[in-house]
């Protein structure tokens, strides 16, 4: 008799294989400069439904329902995939951006806590960010992985701790389903 594995255990396998590589596609994509302030983590089993546990303390906390329908998502998923930034630090590019006058300035003021992120942000490390986003879901969606890019999951992880360098983070659940579960959602 051969071998066999089961449909949902190599679903599993497989889908936490698709976040691995998620992750070799936010670290390789491109960088302002060529710095890396990207932060990545796949997240699973009991602290993935740490992440759900949290958006639906928060949900209530703030009486924001998207966080409970996109907590109900985290806990519907095989992992999570959080991409995050150092996005205190700056480019050395003196633009603006971040709303002082210099590179400097950003640098000495005080970065605090907002109600989800830690702020002020340095605008390339932000656009660092978004590509790093853009390119670990375009791997997903080549491997037929369901995902979906999502604020409020990065919110409840850094109020985790589970990226404690990141000033910001999203998430990205993944799953394989008979139907895209993060789509159609009410």
């Amino acid at each position: 008799m051969s071998p066999t594995i089961e449909s949902e255990d190599g679903e599993r396998e497989a889908i936490l294989e698709a976040a691995k590589l998620m992750l070799i596609a936010a670290r390789t994509a491109p960088k302002s400069g060529g710095i890396d302030d990207v932060l990545t983590l796949i997240v699973y089993g009991e602290d993935k439904d740490a992440i759900a546990d949290k958006m639906e303390e928060i949900a209530e906390e703030r009486k924001i329902e998207g966080f409970k329908r996109d907590a109900k998502n985290v806990r519907d998923s095989e992992a999570v995939v959080l991409i995050g930034v150092r996005g205190n630090k700056s480019f050395g590019l003196n633009c603006g951006a971040c709303g002082y006058k210099n590179c400097k300035e950003f640098e000495e003021a005080h970065k605090r806590l907002g109600e989800d992120f830690i702020g002020p942000t340095c605008l390339f490390k932000a656009l660092d960010l978004g590509i790093a986003l853009g390119s670990a879901v375009k791997t997903a969606s080549m491997l037929n992985i369901d995902n979906r890019i999502m604020y409020r999951v990065g919110t409840a992880a850094l109020k985790l701790k589970l990226m404690p360098e990141a000033t910001v983070a999203m998430g990205i659940p993944v799953s394989a389903k008979g139907k895209n579960i993060y789509f159609d959602r009410r």
